[in-house]
């Protein structure tokens, strides 16, 4: 009936009694119009007789709470996604005309009457819709392929998807691995793979190697793989280059087996990002030179980390701190030891440049009883006002009552005050397995640890401050205690960690008999750690990678926060792009959150720098830049192979197949077919509430309202 597959009324009472009421209301209806006063003719009795029953029965549905039940079977067509690679590298020329396979491939949708039943998208950096009427829009510009996003945007889709058809090099240069997804999505998905997959003669700078943490002054070293195909014992160069001026040349023999690794020694003279090139040498015959050249950028950190030792007294634990520190040619380390008032180890030394000067302190001891109020006023100061981070240890000789008064920068609440001490080991729970300041050479980092000799707390009322994360807790006599040991503090710019112990060094005199670097690499684990603020600004802006193709689209974000670290999100943030005497600005959109987003687009090629401000309420929060590069190497051009691997196990896992572009035609049946098998049946159910649907009360009060009427009209009673 109008075609519902169901209909159905639920009540909250037996069905029986609901049409019980009706017949007594009905009843009682017939009952108060059997006689009338003055009688009036049967027609309009019988008529007043149905106004009052539907009004009572409507009224009814309030205490049966009926609920209508409608299912409707509607037919679902299924539908076949065409995504076509709409990327730079379908323009290669090999010989197999990948453009024109494309156009093919969609013009024989047409012709075996497909078209109604697919839809067409392309894909590169971004998924877009495209139709039949516009294929002029599939002009093989985007500078990057993403597979990951035929996916999401084929679960985006809410239609009985038959199939999804993938025409590609499959030459994947952005985006994640999507294989996992499309397997779990249980959709087949068929590939169409345009290019050659026969291996040409080329020679290529396939990876390179280096440090994370590079120090300006310090040598560091670069390897590149290099790879060859139908070039061996051919002579080569390949050069280092740091913003493109020559910093070294390596001549080669290519290799028989095809790839081998070329080593530079790499010495940055100043800080900052660095934009650095290893170039190999066209050789005649290559089938491109595109891929000849890798392009990367590096942070080279400040020449060598200044840190500036504090002791209250000299102490073994001062001792074993400093000449861990100094164990690293990346850290230039200083120090000022009190040995009494007004007297210091360090003669003739400088003491407020050092301060002034220092990245890093680490506070051994210190304050102590001796350290004058103007010492240690100048190091609160250089916490306090210009974040510098630091390591505290309570060693021997440290005045907790004169350490209060550094509390509000402290990572620790410091409660009673005491002269004893508690003899403790380090408990650590096997959460903390992946903390890099935990870190060692043993089987078992943590076991090294809570297997560490006793050293001593004070036995004063030390808590861990809310934002602080405790790393380590204390156990006595093997007894876990709910007291802090290792603590580490972020807020904001402001960073710290604190060992709230004295006679440390034991734990290096425990481990280097057994070969352990437990001791050595905390200490020179806390000094990168602290050392490392760029994910602390108050204003972050970043490009989503650093290479782009021309004519790529350029992502800008930021994030933007108060003096409290709270999220803005009504700020203006203006970014300013610079490449040679050419200007541009991009003003960045909000998005909620302190999160914020723009973009970029040019076709002109070179390197590119970007300054960016963040202005809230006419006060300037922060800003950053950074640099980008377009168009020096197009990534779409590197790998001039169709790759037939990937692309055939995409589709045999999924459920699918692959086609070359020489038999893809034998895909169009297969289609047909699915689309045949694919169509199913939804029944759509809709819940209708009649007891609380307001229309039904309006009618009510309507039918009472006209019985009201024609009795009056008939001089009723």
């Amino acid at each position: 009936m109008f075609n519902f597959e169901r209909i159905n009324l639920d009540l909250s009472f037996p069905s029986i009694l609901f049409f019980l009421f009706i017949i007594l209301l009905v009843g009682y209806a017939i009952y108060t119009y059997r006689y009338t006063i003055p009688q009036i003719p049967n027609g309009k009795k019988i008529f007043l007789i149905i106004l009052r029953s539907l009004a009572l029965i409507l009224l009814l549905f309030v205490f049966f709470e009926p609920v209508l039940t409608l299912a409707k079977k509607k037919v679902l067509e299924p539908v076949n996604l065409i995504f076509l690679d709409n990327s730079r590298s379908i323009q290669i020329k090999d010989g197999t005309n990948r453009e024109q396979t494309e156009k093919d491939f969609v013009a024989g949708l047409k012709q075996n009457n497909l078209r109604s039943n697919s839809m067409l998208f392309t894909f590169g950096s971004n998924v877009k819709g495209l139709s039949y009427d516009s294929l002029k829009e599939l002009n093989f510009s985007e500078g990057s392929t993403n597979f990951a996003n035929i996916f999401t945007q084929a679960a985006k889709i809410n239609q009985n998807i038959s199939s999804i058809v993938i025409v590609s090099d499959g030459d994947i240069n952005d985006g994640s691995d999507p294989l996992h997804t499309a397997i779990k999505m249980n959709i087949p998905v068929y590939t169409v793979g345009v290019g050659d997959s026969t291996t040409r003669n080329d020679v290529a700078v396939k990876n390179v190697l280096y440090n994370q943490m590079i120090y300006a002054g310090t040598p560091t070293s670069i390897v590149a793989s290099i790879t060859n195909t139908g070039f061996v014992n051919k002579n080569i160069t390949v050069s280092l280059y740091e913003n493109d001026a020559f910093v070294q040349q390596k001549n080669i023999s290519l290799s028989p087996d095809g790839i081998q690794n070329v080593d530079f020694t790499y010495t940055p003279k100043t800080g900052g990002e660095k934009k650095l090139t290893i170039a190999a040498s066209n050789t005649p015959g290559e089938f491109t030179f595109a891929n000849n050249r890798k392009v990367f950028y590096v942070n080279v950190l400040s020449n060598k980390v200044k840190v500036l030792v504090l002791a209250g007294s000299p102490s073994p634990d001062v001792s074993f701190v400093k000449n861990t520190l100094r164990s690293d040619d990346n850290f230039s380390v200083s120090s000022i030891t009190q040995v009494a008032a007004g007297k210091f180890v360090e003669r003739g030394e400088d003491q407020q440049r050092l301060i002034d000067s220092a990245n890093i302190f680490f506070l051994i001891g210190f304050p102590s009883r001796e350290t004058s109020p103007q010492l240690f006023q100048s190091v609160i100061k250089e916490i306090s006002e210009k974040d510098k981070p630091y390591f505290i240890s309570l060693s021997s000789g440290t005045d907790i009552s004169k350490l209060k008064a550094l509390q509000s920068e402290l990572p620790f609440i410091i409660g009673n005050i005491s002269n004893d001490y508690l003899e403790i080991q380090p408990d650590i729970s096997a959460s903390q397995q992946d903390n890099p300041l935990l870190k060692n050479n043993a089987a078992n980092p943590i076991a090294a640890w809570n297997n560490l000799p006793p050293i001593y707390q004070p036995n004063i009322n030390l808590t861990a401050k809310p934002e602080s994360e405790i790393i380590s807790k204390v156990k006595i006599n093997n007894i876990p205690i709910n007291r802090p040991l290792i603590l580490t503090r972020t807020l904001g710019s402001k960073k710290s960690i604190a060992v709230l112990a004295k006679d440390i060094w034991r734990w290096k005199l425990e481990t280097v008999p057994q070969n352990l670097d437990l001791f050595d690499r905390f200490i020179l684990s806390s000094v990168k750690w602290l050392n490392t603020k760029e994910d602390h600004k108050q204003v972050t802006i970043k490009t989503s990678k650093k290479l782009y193709s021309p004519g790529e689209v350029v992502d800008f974000s930021a994030q933007v926060y108060d003096q409290t670290f709270n999220p803005v999100s009504d700020a203006d943030v203006n970014v300013k792009i610079k490449s040679g005497n050419d200007n541009y600005e991009v003003n960045l959109n909000p998005l909620g959150s302190g999160l914020y987003e723009g973009t970029f687009q040019t076709n002109k090629p070179g390197d590119y720098s970007f300054s960016g401000n963040a202005i809230h309420k006419n006060n300037k929060l922060g800003s950053d830049n950074g640099k980008f590069n377009i168009g020096e190497v197009d990534i779409e051009m590197l790998n001039p192979r169709m790759n037939y691997n990937y692309l055939a196990l995409l589709s045999n896992q999924s459920g699918g197949k692959f086609f070359y572009n020489s038999n893809y035609r034998q895909l169009y049946p297969i289609l047909k077919e699915l689309n045949k098998k694919s169509s199913k049946d939804k029944i759509e159910v809709s819940d209708i509430n009649l007891w609380s649907n307001e229309w039904l009360l309006v009618v009510a009060i309507l039918l009472f309202g006209l019985e009201w009427f024609f009795r009056k009209r008939a001089g009723m009673l």
